[in-house]
């Protein structure tokens, strides 16, 4: 996701924080202090609140994680390789491969609102303990009001609508059903049109009405509208090209780099010579090593590009999706990386062969089919 900066690991997976994830903590801080917690616990001075207020929000950002969390885990149990974990103004964002079978995306999905449900419940009990026991009111307030919002979390994420959990896992039981991932997919991408749709509704009358949640639901009813659009468009580019080798798509013998390069020969010598998002690289004995990202490249100090080596930042092809010209497409694509939004490898007899883009899939669905964005007929 783009503004987000690097912020170390969680759980071994990298964490990013997009900039507008303060703006969730001081939103989350300001109406918990400016509102809920006076009237939960009167009397007590405006610093008191403000403190208080800024502690739940950042205990539900920190709840917000472990719901992300606990999905990378879980994907990386089951074999699937996690990018990383971006946090930003509406929740949270994991980025990973795609589940090969409808069981083990029913679990990936399932993993976060169950684990945001248990923490709710955790935290309600803490809170309430902290009250009745401790009589620790203020603290009591901001607990019962953070396992509250766990328990919202984990509920709304349960919704049977894409990109929610609840569209993942709807998605996951037709597919398991039917046996069809690209019209589970396309089913709960309508799902989460149709729910996106009645939240932009809702936020809507609440802002006339002049609750301040009103324009949050809108900003997340639009992501949800954003996202499952491109989910339909996925299902119905995948339909599109069932029955698809590599080959029949990939760029013959693309450009390519030797990653002993410095960076700076390489922007001057081999990304100056393309506008590709990326360029495959190769060893010293030619064979492929991995892929050189023009962004990558470029976040290299310019003080440093005469030294630094393509390889030292190159996505390595361990991390890279791999697939020889005769596999099928669809199935490449079933067990892609998350590099596989830069280039797929294409590699025969340990050399490189050619390379497969976004590019070169939309064509070859639009090919295949006439509007590969419109109402195409899955089964």
């Amino acid at each position: 996701m783009g503004g987000s900066l690097p912020l170390g690991k969680i759980f071994g997976v990298p964490l990013r924080i997009h900039w507008s994830a303060p703006v969730l903590i001081v939103f989350l801080g300001m109406g918990l202090a400016g509102g809920t917690l006076p009237a939960w616990v009167p009397g007590r001075s405006s610093g008191v609140y403000d403190a208080a207020g800024l502690a739940g929000a950042v205990l539900l950002t920190a709840s917000l994680l472990l719901h992300e969390s606990a999905h990378a885990v879980t994907a990386r149990r089951a074999g699937i390789q996690v990018e990383d974990i971006t946090v930003w103004g509406l929740g949270g964002v994991t980025r990973l491969g795609r589940a090969a079978t409808p069981r083990v995306q029913l679990a990936v999905s399932a993993a976060g609102p169950l684990t945001s449900l248990v923490l709710g419940g955790i935290v309600l009990a803490a809170g309430y303990g902290a009250g009745h026991a401790l009589h620790w009111a203020l603290t009591s307030a901001v607990l019962v009001w953070a396992g509250w919002a766990n328990l919202l979390l984990g509920a709304f994420n349960l919704l049977p609508a894409t990109p929610l959990d609840g569209g993942r896992i709807l998605q996951a039981a037709l597919w398991w059903r039917g046996g069809d991932r690209a019209r589970a997919q396309l089913i709960a991408g309508r799902c989460g049109q149709a729910a996106g749709f009645l939240l932009v509704v809702a936020g809507w009358f609440e802002v006339v009405h002049g609750t301040g949640a009103g324009l949050w639901l809108m900003l997340v009813g639009g992501f949800v509208i954003i996202s499952a659009g491109a989910e339909i468009r996925q299902a119905v580019i995948v339909a599109a090209l069932e029955g698809v080798r590599v080959a029949d798509v990939m760029t013959a013998e693309p450009l390519a780099g030797p990653d002993w390069h410095t960076v700076e020969q390489f922007l001057t010598e081999v990304m100056a010579r393309t506008d590709r998002r990326a360029v495959p690289v190769f060893d010293f004995e030619g064979r492929p090593s991995g892929l050189a990202e023009r962004l990558r490249l470029s976040m290299v100090p310019a003080a440093q590009r005469g030294e630094v080596r393509v390889r030292d930042v190159a996505v390595p092809l361990g991390q890279c999706t791999v697939a020889t010209p005769g596999d099928d497409l669809v199935g490449v694509l079933e067990r892609a990386t998350p590099s596989a939004r830069l280039a797929i490898l294409v590699v025969d007899g340990g050399r490189l062969v050619g390379t497969v883009t976004g590019e070169d899939i939309a064509r070859a669905a639009r090919r295949r089919a006439p509007d590969p964005g419109g109402p195409l007929r899955l089964g």
